[in-house]
């Protein structure tokens, strides 16, 4: 769909999806087993770190991914940030 020009999060909604579907769920229960009750979580999206913590884990910090901005994912970074908050 982004073929037709439908941006990441048009094309998912288009599809039936919500704009990121991951569940968290798994993951929280791994690192609790492991012991571990809090992450820094490596991340630019917000709705990551809420996810996280809705499964129990805290995040004690965000450690902000580093993306180099080119011709070919500059729309798909401006569409990020506008349509789905991301911090860049």
């Amino acid at each position: 769909m982004q073929d037709q020009g439908f941006d990441t999060v048009e094309a998912n909604h288009r599809l039936g999806f919500e704009d990121d579907e991951r569940d968290f769920r798994i993951g929280a229960e791994i690192l609790r087993k492991m012991g571990f009750g809090a992450v820094r979580l490596m991340t630019n999206n917000p709705a990551k770190i809420a996810k996280m913590e809705g499964c129990g884990i805290a995040v004690t910090e965000r450690v902000p991914l580093q993306v180099g901005e080119t011709d070919q994912n500059r729309a798909y970074l401006a569409t990020k940030a506008a349509k789905s908050g991301h911090l860049l």
